[in-house]
């Protein structure tokens, strides 16, 4: 192949202007925290979750914090211009430098982008765009992919930050081709549970900043609040009500990405001599709760095949890694005997096939997030490598022997 003429000469990377690559700062703060710190010029954000979870109310929330900078043009594609000015009144996010456009053609919204000359662009969704130089219906891999490019090339051109707004299929995964994901710059998760108050923006890929951060929200009837200590969230005796305990609850330390939060685990042990048991789950992974169930029977005890046994977390979380093992143990061992855990103390540590209590990561991570809330005692794997705290720290090896701790 014969060579071409570069469209620009080659520098030194140490002469590389760092200007228009350094993030700007949206105004709500925990998206910038998944972000890295704001928006880079040119960059192109693709927030993917459920319908209803709040995508459109949190980015009506980011379009009126950056219509006070500048202007910015906000494009639905599902809804009408009067409905979003009706969620704009709620959650007051009226601003004389946000405009609207319901638009589902692309040719109509490079229209916009020309008249306007907008520092930030909304699309909402990507899906229900369209382009008369692609083939196929709206929402085709075809389109999806050639609105996604354009604007995609667009925001490289004019250095416009671009959030697209994605769908995602019934697996959770998001909807239209794989190399949607590949063409954007920032891919960020939003869930939450309709039944549930609580929402997490998780950062998914992210070329300027950590892949691995999570904001907390609030979805509240006048629009959605972030939370920087979303922790009282998961404890259903958080504050003054710590000292009223029952039995049947643990307080463990989760890493969601690189952030410690609090989460209380629970469990309720019912009946015996039941024929068929039943075994009920909620926000905690049945495998593991499956395997402790067992453990417990074998290594430790404590009779449970022939009751009912109801295990939770508290606040809609989701505690799925390992490192809840111990507090989930507890919690079980603690409603089958009727006694409660002391109120200050937190449980960390995964539980093996053997009843041996295993090493988990960020240990002073999570005990300093605990010992922020006023917990004083905490129970840990062997050889963590703890710095004291001020709080009073156990190293336990065996489950058996923490559970007979406990009667």
């Amino acid at each position: 192949m014969a060579a071409g003429a570069p469209s620009t000469p080659a520098r030194r990377i140490a002469d590389v202007e760092l200007d228009t690559a350094r993030a700007r700062a949206t105004g709500v703060d925990e998206l910038d925290r998944v972000l890295g710190g704001g928006l880079v010029p040119g960059a192109v954000v693709l927030l993917a979750g459920e319908p209803g979870v709040g995508k459109s109310t949190l980015l009506l929330e980011v379009a009126a914090r950056g219509a006070a900078k500048g202007r910015v043009l906000y494009v639905t594609g599902e809804e009408s211009a009067g409905q979003v000015r009706l969620r704009a009144e709620r959650t007051r996010a009226v601003h004389d430098g946000l405009y609207l456009a319901a638009e589902s053609d692309l040719g109509a919204v490079l229209g916009h982008l020309e008249t306007l000359r907008p520092d930030l662009l909304v699309v909402d969704s990507v899906q229900t765009m369209s382009t008369a130089e692609a083939d196929g219906a709206p929402g085709g891999i075809t389109q999806i992919r050639a609105v996604t490019v354009a604007l995609t090339a667009l925001a490289k051109e004019r250095g416009l930050p671009v959030i697209l707004v994605g769908h995602v299929t019934k697996d959770g995964s998001i909807a239209g081709p794989r190399v949607l994901e590949h063409l954007v710059d920032v891919v960020l998760s939003f869930e939450g549970d309709r039944h549930s108050t609580l929402r997490m923006v998780r950062g998914v890929k992210n070329r300027f900043g950590p892949a691995d951060e999570v904001g907390c929200f609030e979805l509240r009837d006048e629009g959605i609040v972030g939370l920087a200590d979303p922790s009282g969230l998961f404890l259903a005796r958080f504050g003054a009500t710590r000292e009223a305990v029952v039995p049947g609850t643990a307080v463990t330390v989760v890493m969601d990405g690189r952030r410690p939060l609090l989460a209380e685990v629970q469990a309720l042990v019912a009946g015996k001599d039941i024929a068929s048991p039943r075994r009920a789950v909620s926000g905690l992974d049945s495998a593991r709760v499956a395997m402790l169930l067992a453990v417990l029977e074998r290594r430790v005890g404590i009779k449970l095949h022939d009751a009912e046994v109801f295990t939770a977390t508290v606040g809609g979380m989701k505690v799925l890694e390992p490192a809840a093992d111990l507090a989930l143990a507890l919690a079980i061992a603690s409603a089958k005997r009727d006694l409660a855990l002391p109120p200050d103390l937190v449980v960390l540590g995964e539980i093996g096939l053997a009843g041996e209590v295993r090493r988990v990561a960020g240990v002073q991570r999570r005990l300093a997030e605990a010992a922020r809330l006023g917990f004083t005692r905490a129970l840990v794997p062997p050889d963590s490598d703890v710095k004291p705290n001020g709080m009073r720290i156990q190293e336990v090896g065996d489950l058996a022997l923490v559970v007979d701790s406990i009667r």
